[in-house]
């Protein structure tokens, strides 16, 4: 019964982790929309530049929004897949640092 308790652990940690990743991505794009308005505010009245730029940040921040859900729902679905995932993504790391590693180490 403790490898379950330690599993719902570790995915509870790896949840939180995709969850403050997503929150960071979606307020950088939100911030980004933000600076986009303001930048298109310094362009007067150029419209239709405007409310191109403005579209494109707002695009982002739906985009940085849309990832973030899927994640989150991905991860409350499937843990056990988000922890494999996450599990070969680390491996991945160690086996290329060791593979790009020097000699001399």
């Amino acid at each position: 019964m403790s490898r379950i308790r330690e599993l719902e652990r570790h995915f509870d940690g790896a949840r939180e982790r995709v969850r403050d990743y997503a929150e960071s991505a979606s307020d950088a794009a939100g911030e980004l929309a933000e600076r986009g308005r303001r930048a298109a505010r310094r362009f007067g009245h150029g419209g239709d530049y405007r409310r191109r730029l403005v579209r494109l940040a707002e695009d982002m921040a739906d985009e940085a929004n849309y990832q973030y859900r899927r994640a989150r729902r991905h991860v409350q679905r499937h843990p056990v897949a988000t922890a494999a995932i996450v599990a070969g993504t680390v491996g991945a790391f160690l086996l290329l640092r060791r593979l790009f590693r020097d000699d001399e180490e």
